[in-house]
C-alpha cells in the first residue's frame, strides 16, 4: 500500500497550479475535498479551486455482468495497486468579472499512472501534457526509441506522463469550469 496526502492549492497572477499529493510509504490517506481561492495582488478576479477524488468500484449484477461505479474518497481511504482513481477539478469564478488566460497544471503523482485519453472538460480548454516534469507541454507527447540501431519516435507510454495542463481562454463571472481525469495506482 502507499500513502498519499494532498498538497496545497496555490496560485500566482491567475496561473493556478494544483499539486495533488506526495508519495509516502504506508497506508493510503486520500484527502478530503478541499478548496482554495486564487487571486492576484492587483484585485483581479478570484478563482476558487476544489479537488475531488473517487475510486472505481467494479461489481457484478445478478446476470454476472460487470458494473462500474465511482465511490467518493474522503478522509482516510485505502487504495491498492491497480485501483483506478478519478479526479475532478472544479474552478469557480467568485467575481462578476471574467478571468482571462487561466492555466491549471495538474501533477500525476509518482505512485500513479495517467489513464490515457481520460481528460474530460466542460469548456473549451486546451489540454496538453508533460513527460519532463513541466519543462515542456505538448498535445501528444512522444519519446525516441532505438530499434535495430535506428532511432524512431513513438507516442509516450502512459507511465511517462508527469503533468496535465488545462488552458482556458476565459472563465465568465460567476461561472464554474470542471475537468475530470483518471489515474491508476502503480
Amino acid at each position: 500500500m502507499k500513502r498519499f496526502s494532498i498538497a496545497s492549492l496555490s496560485a500566482f497572477a491567475l496561473i493556478a497550479t494544483v499539486p495533488f499529493f506526495n508519495q509516502v510509504p504506508g497506508i493510503a490517506n486520500i484527502w478530503e475535498s478541499t478548496s482554495a481561492v486564487a487571486q492576484s495582488n492587483n484585485k483581479q478576479p478570484q478563482l476558487e479551486l476544489r479537488l475531488e477524488a473517487k475510486k472505481q468500484v467494479i461489481a457484478q449484477d445478478q446476470q454476472g455482468k460487470q458494473i462500474k461505479t465511482w465511490e467518493s474518497l474522503q478522509g482516510q481511504a485505502t487504495v491498492k495497486p491497480g485501483d483506478v482513481l478519478q479526479y475532478t477539478l472544479i474552478g469557480k469564478n467568485k467575481s462578476d468579472k471574467p478571468i482571462k488566460n487561466l492555466t491549471l497544471n495538474q501533477p500525476i503523482p509518482q505512485a500513479m499512472v495517467y489513464v490515457l485519453k481520460s481528460v474530460k472538460t466542460d469548456n473549451n480548454a486546451k489540454i496538453t501534457y508533460s513527460i519532463d516534469n513541466q519543462r515542456t507541454f505538448v498535445e501528444n507527447p512522444t519519446i525516441k526509441v532505438t530499434r535495430n540501431g535506428k532511432e524512431e519516435t513513438e507516442p509516450a507510454p502512459a507511465n511517462a506522463y508527469t503533468h496535465i495542463r488545462l488552458q482556458i481562454s476565459s472563465v465568465p463571472g460567476k461561472a464554474t469550469v470542471k475537468a475530470t481525469y483518471e489515474t491508476q495506482v502503480r
